[in-house]
């Protein structure tokens, strides 16, 4: 897990390796602009491209209390620094199979290993694909600080930017509903095998709120919620029979979500358009995967 810092003239002169979530706390507070590191590998990409020279780094590998997770009242508390690979295990999908999902195809074998849930939730590259997932669940992040660790953050405002880690605070546990439903996550991408989404979905049910909750990745700069389509389809699920939908339905939905993720341009042309109230082509088509996408999920969701 990394966080964006201030860049210093020189590279690292200060390397810290906390063995509890205090001491982490404790180090940050005591070098403000120093980078939390677990996985690094979004870290290592902004230094080896010349975008990041920490002043200092917080090594968070021997923090064992966010490499697992707990529960707590109906909802899983997952450690900043579980791996894609750890998620990706039986066990762990049988408990947020949707997630599972993603971290499996969150890149090969080496990023799996290294990379971790709070590197992807704090790095927020649009392409994440925790994200989408975590956005249709609703998460809640869980901070620590020097005033403790009891300030929480919604996913969708992290995201967004409406709130942001302060300096000294450090990305603890996300907070996720186990909601005992089925859930979904699908992702395009240009080439065979684990690679970055053009587009991915995730398909979430809750039978409790009777709710069918769904967020795009990879086609914006943060994860997209069609709320109009998800009241709509959910009004159409038989909650208390077999909540299955014609496949009708099912399309529908899929274009539903396409238009509100990628809707029409106004009428007036964008520049380089040719004519106004027509998507380029290639807009077009990832419209397109986004509502197979759908469909696919929610069809898969209801099954």
């Amino acid at each position: 897990m990394s966080t964006h810092a201030p860049q210093a003239s020189s590279p690292a002169r200060l390397v810290a390796l906390p063995a509890t979530l205090d001491d982490a706390v404790a180090a940050l507070a005591e070098v403000p602009a120093a980078v939390p590191v677990a996985g690094g590998t979004d870290l290592m990409a902004a230094v080896n491209a010349g975008l990041l020279r920490p002043a200092a780094l917080v090594g968070l590998g021997r923090l064992a209390e966010l490499r697992g997770w707990a529960y707590q009242d109906g909802h899983a508390l997952l450690g900043a620094c579980l791996t894609h690979a750890r998620m990706s295990r039986p066990d762990f999908a049988a408990l947020i199979p949707a997630l599972a999902a993603a971290a499996r195809s969150a890149g090969p074998p080496q990023v799996r290993n290294a990379g971790t849930l709070g590197g992807n939730v704090v790095s927020a590259a649009a392409f994440g694909d925790t994200l989408p997932v975590l956005a249709a669940l609703e998460a809640t992040l869980l901070v620590a600080g020097p005033e403790g660790d009891g300030r929480q953050i919604p996913i969708g405002q992290l995201l967004a930017g409406r709130d942001r880690l302060h300096p000294g605070e450090l990305l603890a546990h996300v907070r996720v509903p186990l909601l005992h439903a089925p859930q979904t996550f699908l992702k395009a991408t240009t080439r065979s095998g684990p690679s970055r989404a053009l587009a991915s979905v995730a398909v979430v049910l809750d039978p409790v709120r009777r709710e069918v909750r769904c967020a795009v990745g990879a086609v914006a700069p943060v994860p997209l919620r069609p709320l109009d389509a998800e009241r709509w389809v959910a009004s159409l699920v038989d909650w208390d029979g077999d909540r299955g939908l014609a496949p009708e339905a099912l399309a529908a939905f899929g274009d539903y979500v396409g238009m509100a993720c990628i809707p029409d341009p106004g009428p007036e042309p964008a520049p380089g358009d040719r004519e106004a109230g027509q998507l380029p082509l290639v807009l077009l088509q990832l419209r397109r995967t986004v509502a197979t996408l759908a469909r696919r999920g929610l069809g898969r969701a209801l099954a």
